[in-house]
């Protein structure tokens, strides 16, 4: 009887092995181009997400997650599609954290992940744009809308009493879509908007838009682009005209770049980029310090969120093919359940394994609606003494 039940046992085992596997996630995310600075921090986020997981052993029967990163350039679809296609064929991941820029995004949608039936969760592509496309329930996002950065941008201007903008944005889907978004918001609530004209990234010189805008004038410059190409061409061009002496930084453009770029040249400017307050985002902190990276780095915590959600899901609908677990992403992100923080992820296998529910809050404060992007929360940054300087949440 005592071999029976030692052979018995041993089966098991074996069995359990047998249902484990290793998972690849992949991350599809500029490297190189416009964002290249904030890159590494996302990347840095959502495999800290993987490892915690793997670590843990209770993802399908003991399971391994294993990130493959692939360089989407932020800013050319082609380059961008490619990757995401070897991510697919080559390395068979059973999902993408990305991409990175709304653009790209799109179009690694529309031409790869739809037609191959591979979900795709970005940290930050924005465009309102992707609210409404034709994902086949494949596409979330852990970051706002522009829609919505439109409205909050409206008010901390208004609050501080300027009154009239020019609007200098990224010649792409990101830029016009935020631009737009807040034209439309800030003028409705009684500003004015003196131009809102497109720069291109990739420039030498940007010293025709620069006279462009000062001739339009305004009370601020909103500068809706990308803090390691156009968008700061275009600042430096303004500083040494003096064609502007505040800017309105939106999240394309908040970041310790910013600060390294100008320093106390841009005191007295301000932005505004999605990030969440509160013990979530403080455990994330901390543990991205104790892995070695910068947890603040613009998008990390929304990048170990969306490999998060992705993890949970898989636990969630007992499967990794994504065609299966694709339907619990909201389930695992939305109430009812136990709320789950950054470092609590093995407490959320643990519970989805035993058949509860979880509601995933993460490092920044996930509340997905539909069609699947998180309704938001932004912090608030002034620029001051050559720092910069958290000041609030929205």
């Amino acid at each position: 009887m005592k071999k029976l039940l030692l052979a018995t046992a041993a089966s098991a085992l074996i069995a359990g092995a047998a249902g484990a596997e290793e998972i690849k996630l992949g991350m599809s995310l500029g490297f190189t181009g416009p964002l290249e600075s904030m890159a590494p921090g996302m990347a840095a986020g959502a495999e800290l997400a993987m490892k915690e997981v793997s670590d843990s052993g209770l993802l399908l029967d003991g399971s391994t997650v294993v990130g493959v990163r692939g360089d989407s350039t932020c800013v050319d679809a082609a380059a961008a599609s490619a990757t995401v296609e070897r991510l697919i064929t080559a390395e068979g991941v059973k999902g993408i954290v990305g991409g990175m820029c709304s653009g790209e995004a799109i179009a690694s949608l529309e031409n790869v992940a739809k037609p191959n039936g591979i979900v795709m969760i970005s940290p930050s592509a924005t465009s309102p744009a992707l609210s409404t496309i034709e994902d086949n329930g494949l596409f979330f996002r852990t970051s706002p809308s522009d829609a919505r950065q439109g409205e909050v941008m409206t008010d901390i201007i208004l609050e501080k009493g300027i009154n009239s903008v020019a609007i200098s944005y990224t010649n792409n889907d990101y830029g016009k879509g935020l631009a737009d978004s807040f034209a439309a918001a800030y003028t409705a609530k009684g500003g004015s908007v003196t131009i809102n004209a497109p720069h291109d990234d990739g420039k030498a010189d940007y010293s025709a838009e620069v006279a462009a805008l000062s001739a339009a004038g305004g009370d601020a410059l909103v500068v809706a682009g990308y803090v390691d190409q156009g968008g700061s061409g275009v600042v430096r061009g303004a500083l040494d005209t003096g064609a502007f002496e505040t800017f309105v930084f939106p999240d394309g453009m908040v970041g310790q770049a910013l600060v390294d770029n100008f320093g106390s040249e841009i005191d007295g400017s301000f932005g505004q980029n999605p990030a969440a307050e509160g013990e979530g985002r403080e455990k994330f902190l901390e543990m991205a310090t104790a892995a070695g990276f910068d947890g603040t780095s613009a998008y990390a915590a929304e990048a170990y969120d969306a490999a998060a959600l992705m993890m949970l899901a898989m636990a969630a609908a007992k499967s990794s093919d994504p065609a299966v677990w694709k339907d619990k992403v909201m389930d695992v992100a939305n109430e009812p359940g136990e709320q789950i923080l950054p470092g609590e992820l093995a407490k959320a296998l643990e519970i989805i394994n035993g058949g509860g529910d979880v509601d995933y809050v993460g490092g920044a404060a996930i509340e997905m609606v539909e069609p699947g992007e998180t309704a938001g929360v932004y912090r608030q940054v002034e620029f001051k003494d050559g720092a910069m300087e958290v000041v609030g949440y929205r």
